[in-house]
């Protein structure tokens, strides 16, 4: 009996050291897992457990070639999506855009998200909206409540109005937004015929779209002007309004909106110069417009840059994009999602042309109607910027192919190239020369594919948009862009992109040649043309 207790009692001890030893293994085995993962996730440069996972999952679905939708849900993870057809591109655009360098900066999601709730708060159909509609249409003070700050019942917008081409339009709508964020106000958009549908709404639950008949005035392009007598600087001018106003009892006394005009005005003997006039965006005039329940905005530029040389918005701005190079690159992604009947005229010409290249290479290429260049010497030049940044391969003056031998031996590599131009002859230059000739290495197989030419711009023209704003986002899924400076539409592309372009340069007139072909540029946001003035703030 005791023989078999001490028995017992050896082969339990032999059971707990296995046990013991067991459990070790596990412990080595989830240290070692556990340092994997830290490492991994060094690797990919994320500390946030989701963008890891939404990366891992990115670059193991094949990057923009994949089926990864991921990426998507961190501009908008509360997005409650009851019915995703209504707008694909939300939902597939990440997988074709290469992997962004710029991580979406926690604040500024924390912001959208607050906006969002905004807009359905205060945005069209709503108790509120309603209100503030009747006191705008009645000629009521608009800043009555403000005085009294009675802010909880109250909602103030920024009415946005489209004017010249489709990617001066992005860009002032994005510069818009970007005020709306900053000021607490919501942004509504006037959609003219040429516009409906392009984009989807971006607003989970609510609509950015302005009801043409809750507006007193007309809302189009022509209405406003640097002449209305509701533009700020005239106001001003003319002692409608003064600093100082809403701090008292006068500020029943303010007009019902006011307008904001901020075009690009274009001069032969003055060059290019921003109407931000005197007064548009400094401090003390900011404060006085904040007062106003209502504002109008129209411009044809990219003017988020003027936001960040105000004192009273910077540390907001440094908050919300860490990298200030990415401005539009968050935004634009965010805001500008084409609608379902784009989307399709993408959808098919990427999975068409462009889905089984090894790389693609987009050329966007606008020649301006000013000074014109002729199109043999811009197409040397693109050539030459091809060549001089190796990002095409050089062609032999032959068309013989090469052997069977050295087909064996080589493997062949497939470069898409999209050209994007008004006029069809840079594509048909291109698409002979790799045709009729082939290639030096005899390794690269050059295909060249455009998708329109309209031959002039067309802005008052729905279909011309539609073909402008797919174009748009084909080539902000290409690895490499050449793109004309001046032009609205390569910045587009490139911000949404990520990527720097190399940049073709204007043409010396007198050598009718550029003296460099092209650069890159130091960022991804677009340029902006003039330089905003400040000379007359307090």
């Amino acid at each position: 009996m005791e023989g078999d207790l001490r028995g017992r009692s050896a082969e339990a001890r032999e059971k707990r050291r296995d046990a013991a030893s067991s459990a070790a293994i596990i412990i080595i085995f989830l240290l070692v897992a556990l340092t994997h993962l830290l490492v991994l996730s060094s690797h990919f440069g994320a500390t946030d457990p989701l963008i890891w996972w939404q990366q891992r999952a990115y670059a193991a679905d094949g990057g923009p070639g994949g089926n990864a939708v991921a990426p998507d849900r961190l501009l908008s993870p509360d997005l409650e999506d009851n019915n995703p057809a209504a707008c694909l591109s939300r939902h597939e655009a990440s997988r074709r855009w290469k992997p962004t360098r710029f991580p979406m900066p926690p604040y500024l999601v924390e912001r959208l998200r607050w906006y969002e709730a905004n807009h359905r708060r205060c945005g069209p159909r709503t108790a509120l909206y309603r209100d503030a509609v009747s006191r705008l249409r009645s000629a009521a003070r608009n800043a009555d409540h403000a005085a009294a700050g009675d802010h909880h019942h109250t909602c103030k917008y920024v009415v946005w109005i489209p004017t010249e081409g489709l990617g001066n339009r992005m860009l002032s709508l994005v510069s818009t937004f970007l005020y709306a964020l900053l000021t607490d106000r919501i942004l509504l958009v006037h959609e003219p015929p040429e516009m409906e549908g392009l984009f989807c709404e971006p607003f989970p639950g609510t609509t950015w779209l302005l009801p043409p008949a809750d507006f007193p005035h007309k809302l189009d392009a022509a209405t406003f002007s640097s002449r209305s007598k509701e533009s700020y600087i005239n106001m001003l001018h003319n002692n409608i309004i003064r600093y100082g106003y809403g701090d008292d009892a006068r500020a029943q006394v303010l007009p019902a909106y006011v307008y904001l005009h901020l075009e690009t005005v274009f001069l032969l003997t003055a060059s290019v110069k921003l109407r931000l006039q005197n007064h548009t965006f400094c401090d003390e005039d900011h404060h006085l417009i904040n007062k106003f329940d209502w504002m109008v905005v129209k411009s044809d530029n990219y003017f988020a840059v003027a936001l960040f040389m105000m004192p009273m918005y910077r540390r907001e701005l440094d908050r919300m994009f860490r990298a200030k190079g990415a401005v539009f690159h968050h935004l634009g992604r965010y805001l500008l999602r084409p609608g379902n009947r784009v989307w399709g005229m993408v959808d098919r010409f990427f999975e068409g042309y462009l889905a089984g290249a090894d790389e693609r290479l987009g050329m966007h290429v606008r020649n301006k109607q000013i000074f014109p260049v002729p199109p043999e010497i811009m197409f040397e030049q693109i050539l030459r910027c091809a060549r001089e940044h190796h990002l095409l391969p050089q062609v032999l003056a032959t068309s013989e192919p090469p052997t069977a031998e050295a087909k064996k031996k080589k493997k062949n590599k497939a470069v898409a190239v999209l050209m994007l131009s008004l006029k069809p002859e840079y594509h048909d230059k291109l698409h002979a020369m790799y045709y009729t000739n082939a290639t030096v290495a005899g390794d690269v197989v050059v295909s060249v594919h455009q998708p329109s030419h309209d031959g002039e711009q067309q802005s008052d023209a729905r279909a011309h948009n539609e073909r402008a704003l797919a174009e748009i986002y084909l080539l902000s899924f290409c690895d490499r862009m050449v793109t004309t400076g001046w032009s609205t539409f390569g910045y587009v592309a490139q911000a949404l992109a990520g990527i720097r372009p190399w940049m073709l340069l204007p043409v010396n007139r007198s050598k009718m040649r550029a003296d460099v072909a092209c650069v890159r540029p130091p960022s991804v946001e677009p340029c902006t043309h003039p330089q905003p003035l400040l000379l007359t703030c307090q």
